[in-house]
């Protein structure tokens, strides 16, 4: 019998880490035509540790580039608790997605860096997780029209671990979205004017944000999350975020002849890590001494009203902590909002609109919570 060589006993396996890397670098090449605006060379001739490099073709003259990095965060406990690996791509793409797409720019390729605690050996569920993983990653990559450009595994044994004691697998996923802005209809929300309304599109999770909270939430409630009366709530807590990008990058005409928008949008507001508090009024609208009402919001999926209850969490912590049901804010001219609907639609977004920019001397947000009914608010300092 042949000996297990001393790296793989100290918890580092070469050979399947070269095996699930070569996968990976085979899923890549597939999506090198994905983009219109991408070419890739490959000068490996067929090694996935050979080089290559890329260029962009067909934009809009003197457009800019940007690299956004993001990753799951501790989603990665409820995703594996769930046991839904064939899901677990869409949070790190979303958030360095959606950091591009909501300046108005449009995301091309993706470059990921999974750190595992162990891969372990093929046949073995954990093993089947990771390559679910990555084949989901190369499934959205396809839908999305992006480019797997290059990633990255490494196990390292005793520097990952999880909060969940009956984890089947232990990992950190991170990724960075490099895009591109056009001069011409990059989004700062400088031309934002009271009157103008604001639409909402509908997310039915947590997307990436405030999961600490949700995690604490469910084990108060249930004692853990491996238990079998938490597994619906763990599902539901787990459910990924939804992909805004292919959307927004068509209406702001990344698609459409000389790079015209389709609908013209004044302000996105990725809701993620602060949620309207910070990066809706802090840092747009008090700058620019506006207000807003927000009396319709998305109601929060169900699974957020009963982590609310189980931590304990008041309207306004909710709303700063979490998306509340609407992952993305988008301000427009009134006359836009049927045709900004009637997209996103299309593209399998529900939209509406929540409310509407005022002017007021002290600038301030003021919403009605879709948890309690109550009014709540916060003002410019």
């Amino acid at each position: 019998m042949k000996e297990e060589k001393k790296y793989a006993q100290d918890g580092v396996d070469v050979d399947e880490g070269d095996r699930f890397s070569k996968h990976a670098g085979n899923l890549c090449r597939e999506t090198y035509k994905n983009s219109p605006y991408v070419e890739v060379m490959d000068f490996s001739r067929g090694h996935f540790r050979g080089p290559r490099g890329f260029r962009l073709k067909g934009l809009p003259k003197d457009c800019w580039m940007d690299a956004s990095p993001d990753g799951d965060g501790t989603k990665v406990v409820l995703m594996d608790a769930a046991g839904m690996y064939e899901q677990a791509a869409y949070g790190w793409v979303a958030m360095t997605c959606g950091d591009i797409t909501r300046w108005g720019g449009i995301p091309l390729l993706l470059v990921n860096n999974l750190d595992v605690e162990s891969l372990g050996k093929k046949g073995e569920l954990r093993n089947t997780a990771f390559y679910l993983m990555l084949n989901n990653l190369y499934t959205i990559a396809r839908t999305e029209g992006l480019v797997l450009y290059k990633g990255e595994t490494a196990e390292l044994p005793g520097c990952v671990t999880s909060p969940n004691a009956d984890a089947l697998i232990k990992y950190l996923w991170a990724g960075v979205a490099i895009g591109a802005y056009n001069p011409k209809t990059v989004i700062t929300g400088d031309n934002i004017e009271a009157g103008m309304s604001v639409m909402a599109l509908r997310e039915h999770g947590f997307r990436n944000n405030g999961i600490s909270s949700a995690r604490k939430a469910i084990v108060m409630r249930y004692g853990s999350l491996s238990c079998s009366e938490a597994k619906d709530a763990v599902r539901n807590a787990a459910s990924p975020a939804i992909l805004y990008d292919k959307f927004l990058a068509n209406a702001n005409g990344w698609f459409n002849d000389n790079f015209v928008p389709s609908i013209p949008v004044h302000l996105l507001v990725h809701l993620t890590g602060g949620g309207i508090k910070s990066k809706f009024a802090e840092d747009i609208l008090f700058p620019r001494g506006l207000s807003a009402d927000l009396n319709d919001l998305w109601d929060p999926p169900q699974i957020m009203r009963d982590c609310a209850e189980w931590r304990g969490m008041g309207d306004e912590e909710c709303y700063e902590t979490w998306n509340g049901g609407q992952g993305e804010l988008a301000v427009i001219d009134p006359v836009s909002e049927e045709r900004f609907i009637h997209w996103a639609k299309h593209f399998g977004i529900e939209a509406k609109r929540v409310g509407v920019i005022t002017k007021s001397n002290t600038p301030y947000v003021q919403a009605r919570s879709k948890f309690t009914g109550r009014t709540i608010g916060w003002n410019a300092k």
